[in-house]
């Protein structure tokens, strides 16, 4: 039986980190630079970060600097793993770098209750055509952590995610916003159930909320305001990206990949940075209520 590797030292303090947005969502020799400033922005606000993922077939909370270079260094063999799909890496020891869906399993595993990421994945666009829908939402269900996110990915169908998300009775609060965000943009045309102007108010919702349900919950912060991108601007670019992506086939878990990064490319380089301001805002966020 494979035992879950962690290394904390207070969970109830400590933050799940993911590693697919260094393995897969940045360019590779910024990787360990932004997971040390992740970890930095965790540790100054008091709490415990904890980078999760598969090192050689051992799922691991509390993945070491050693442990990380070994996985940039095999890069180009290294899947990013949904719940589906995790045990097979683990029982063929691979590496594998963990999603949203994954990050929360490994980190309800070890005790952990607040994960900050950039944003969840959701419901695709197309849906009445193909059943394609991200495994991050039913994991919110399985596992009770709290997701700090900003939103959903804005190139998927928000509107359709959050109506999902209400029926799975899954709980979205707003950190200082009424409105539930989309990733890049701030107001994704959607409410949350509540709204939180108080760090420790949220965080002791979230303790009781997780306890009572089991389930996950999610928290929505928006991207910093300096860092927004024009809604119509960004509309364009991602007409551009999806159709590159029709044009290679990306289909399934490789679409959303696809379409980022050619965004990323064609705003040259304005998406990237939003994308890294916005999950360093969510690791700040995330360690005042673990800390809380």
């Amino acid at each position: 039986m494979v035992t879950l590797t962690s290394r904390l030292e207070d969970p109830e303090r400590a933050v799940a980190l993911e590693t697919t947005l260094l393995l897969h969502g940045v360019p590779i020799q910024s990787a360990l630079p932004l997971h040390h400033e992740l970890r930095q922005i965790v540790r100054s606000n008091n709490a415990e970060p904890a980078l999760c993922g598969v090192v050689a077939g051992k799922p691991t909370v509390g993945i070491t600097d050693n442990e990380l270079e070994r996985m940039l260094q095999a890069s180009n063999e290294v899947c990013k793993v949904n719940t589906a799909n995790m045990g097979v890496a683990i029982y063929r020891g691979q590496h594998a770098a963990t999603t949203v869906g994954t990050t929360m399993e490994l980190a309800a595993h070890a005790g952990i209750s607040f994960f900050a990421t950039g944003g969840i994945g959701g419901v695709h666009k197309g849906y009445g055509v193909d059943f394609d829908i991200s495994a991050d939402l039913s994991a919110l269900t399985r596992f009770p952590v709290a997701v700090v996110t900003s939103g959903v990915k804005s190139i998927l169908d928000v509107r359709s995610t959050r109506e999902a998300l209400e029926t799975l009775g899954i709980p979205v609060v707003g950190v200082g916003v009424d409105v539930f965000p989309a990733f890049y943009l701030r107001d994704g045309d959607c409410t949350v159930d509540a709204k939180f102007d108080d760090t420790k108010a949220l965080a002791a919702f979230c303790r009781d909320e997780l306890k009572r349900t089991g389930r996950g919950i999610v928290v929505a912060n928006p991207i910093p305001e300096r860092y927004e991108l024009d809604r119509s601007e960004f509309e364009e670019w991602v007409m551009q990206a999806e159709s590159e992506a029709d044009r290679q086939g990306a289909e399934g878990r490789n679409r959303t990949p696809a379409i980022l990064g050619a965004l990323h490319r064609i705003s040259r380089g304005a998406t990237l940075t939003a994308n890294l301001a916005l999950v360093r805002d969510n690791a700040r966020v995330a360690s005042c209520l673990a800390a809380a």
